[in-house]
């Protein structure tokens, strides 16, 4: 068998074609949707890039294997244990050693592991190419990688590939000469000019007015890449701009699609599509980044093409990206993994049985500290460290009616929230209850003094703050946060 997977950097799935975009930004994507299964409710279970591959790969939660966040102590796999033998079962039974066990050569064309010193990222693979810029790669730097590849090792048989394409996280790279396909396209209905009137006085890192996180620096060899927008026009240009990254990808995903057909390998093959994490673009006051445990953030495309399974068909179910390891091991024949937290949704493939759960527990500790309970027509979020927004304790947003996370309507609705907390409570019992240690990452990160990207950044934050006419902000800042300035 030969299985491709294709890892798409901070890929928000309703910004893809297939799933219902009104801009035709990934005709090779929909194509591989057309012929497999597109599953519309799938979320990393940790977010963003480090704790969301970790949580693919090993199968379990980060409150299982340790990583939640993108520095210090809970960047790192939590230590198998004092029961690790000659090897360490977790990266024994990762993700890809699936693929070697079930008689597949298998390999990567990535720069994930030096990205974040995730060395682990590599158990199970046969052979690693790194690009070599740590994900500033532009698409056309990884393909002929790919090509190569695929020249040399297409025609074998039993092999499985990961290819991991970089553009559509920031800075927004795509060729200046490939112009603008979506000019004359209008910006979201929902960005109003009152909303975004509303925008430009948030406060908090990603804020449309400063889009390279504290400060409205622009690097400027990525000239599609703003530092801020003061206007409607260019907050469409930072829409555009990811939706022009996304074309761009998929344009050199077609070219690999054309390769495997011209000689005869598609139709017989397994493609699989997926992301690490989506990508706010106003929601909560965000733009260009992937820093919550929201709906936007968590959610990611998941797209499976499988010889013998079910075609254009669409799962409707909840799902974590952690489940993908047993699905595979069920597939491929593979004895499953006790400490996989993971569940094989194999029947949704092969005859559209419902394999969704009943709730789905969404963390984020890189640059908030979060947890999230997505349930029926509700994402309820409840915030331990704000990362400088100015976030309620307490968050609960009808996604059904509210795609956009526009109205908290937690106060409105206790009883939908004690729920949520009850579906909380209960998910960390039973997950400390079956953990290898009884400690909690998200209050490590919290011990260490908050998530990786708000440490040490807020005493010149609010000083921009207040030149830039959102003195009321800073104060509120030093007032909940005051432990910054001592």
């Amino acid at each position: 068998m030969r299985i491709l997977m294709l890892d798409l950097d901070t890929l928000r799935p309703d910004h893809l074609s297939c799933y219902g975009y009104s801009r035709e930004t990934s005709p090779a994507i929909d194509s591989i949707a057309r012929d497999g299964v597109r599953f519309d409710h799938y979320h990393c279970s940790d977010a963003p890039c480090l704790p969301s591959r970790a949580a693919l790969v090993t199968g379990r939660f980060g409150i299982h294997n340790g990583i939640v966040n993108h520095g210090g102590l809970a960047a790192d796999l939590r230590p198998y244990g004092i029961d690790r033998g000659f090897k360490d079962q977790q990266l024994e039974n990762s993700l890809f050693n699936i693929f070697r066990k079930a008689g597949m050569h298998t390999a990567s064309i990535s720069p994930f592991a030096e990205r974040h010193s995730a060395y682990w990222f590599t158990a199970g693979l046969n052979e690693v190419i790194n690009t070599g810029k740590c994900g500033d790669e532009t698409a056309d730097e990884i393909l002929p990688s790919v090509i190569n590849w695929l020249e040399k090792n297409a025609m074998k048989d039993n092999w499985f590939l990961h290819v991991n394409f970089w553009d559509p996280h920031t800075p927004y790279r795509a060729p200046m000469e490939m112009g603008n396909p979506f000019e004359k396209d209008p910006p979201p209905e929902w960005i109003t000019q009152e909303v975004f009137a509303q925008h430009q006085k948030h406060v908090g890192p990603h804020s449309i007015n400063e889009l390279g996180m504290y400060s409205d620096w622009a690097p400027a060899d990525r000239p599609r890449q703003l530092g801020k927008a003061t206007n409607m026009d260019e907050m469409k240009q930072v829409i555009d701009g990811y939706d022009v990254d996304i074309l761009y990808m998929d344009q050199k995903i077609n070219v690999i699609l054309d390769f495997l057909k011209q000689n005869g390998l598609y139709d017989d093959m397994a493609i699989i599509v997926t992301s690490d994490h989506g990508e706010n673009m106003g929601e909560l006051g965000i733009y260009a980044e992937h820093g919550t445990a929201d709906e936007i953030t968590t959610r990611i495309p998941m797209i499976i093409k499988w010889p013998g399974m079910l075609k254009n068909h669409v799962d409707k179910g909840l799902h974590y990206n952690l489940d993908l390891a047993p699905t595979m091991a069920e597939l491929l024949n593979v004895k499953p993994y006790e400490k996989w937290d993971g569940r094989s949704y194999a029947a949704a493939l092969r005859d559209g049985t419902d394999c969704g759960r009943e709730y789905l527990i969404l963390s984020q500790c890189a640059h908030v500290c979060q947890r999230s309970v997505r349930f029926g027509d509700y994402i309820y979020i409840r915030t331990y460290h704000d990362g400088f927004h100015l976030f309620d304790r307490e968050m609960l947003f009808n996604i059904k009616e509210d795609f956009h996370e526009q109205h908290n309507i937690a106060a409105q609705h206790p009883d939908i929230c004690a729920k949520a907390c009850r579906y909380l409570v209960d998910w960390q019992h039973d997950m400390l209850m079956t953990a290898d240690s009884d400690i909690d990452p998200l209050w490590t990160v919290m011990i260490e003094g908050g998530p990786y990207h708000a440490k040490g950044n807020l005493k010149h934050y609010v000083k921009r703050l207040e030149a830039t006419g959102r003195a009321e902000g800073a104060r509120l800042l030093r007032e909940r946060h005051p432990g910054e300035f001592r």
